[in-house]
């Protein structure tokens, strides 16, 4: 039930969404705002916020890892491998209050989207 609530609250605000490309591109969207909030909770010393955000995070991206389809390759394979590296990642983040952590993340969500933007034009032009 926890792993589909970051599924079902985007599909539930988005009832338009086009294409399944684009909910995996508002997937990603979503971490990095969720994640800026936690940021800036623990600067701000708010342990409850923190948790709040950062487990909006988590949700997100174990709903990323369940809706991978295997059938399609090695790539599902590195993909879960990576998402569980950011769920890691968060999880030091929240216990350590370590901005570091969220940043590393933010690096490599910010690359996914990147890749998958230009992915999915590449694919609206074909």
């Amino acid at each position: 039930m926890y792993t589909n609530l970051a599924y079902n609250t985007y599909t539930q605000n988005n009832i338009g969404v086009e294409s399944p490309a684009k909910l995996i591109q508002m997937m990603y969207e979503g971490i990095l705002r969720f994640n800026m909030q936690a940021k800036r909770s623990i600067k701000e010393g708010d342990i409850e916020r923190r948790t709040y955000w950062i487990n909006r995070s988590n949700a997100v991206i174990s709903e990323l890892i369940n809706i991978l389809d295997y059938d399609q390759g090695d790539i599902a394979h590195y993909l879960s491998g990576l998402y569980t590296y950011q769920l890691r990642l968060l999880l030091e983040a929240n216990i350590h209050n370590d901005i570091t952590k969220i940043d590393e993340v933010n690096q490599v969500i910010k690359g996914l989207l990147d890749a998958w933007k230009e992915s999915s034009d590449v694919a609206q032009q074909a």
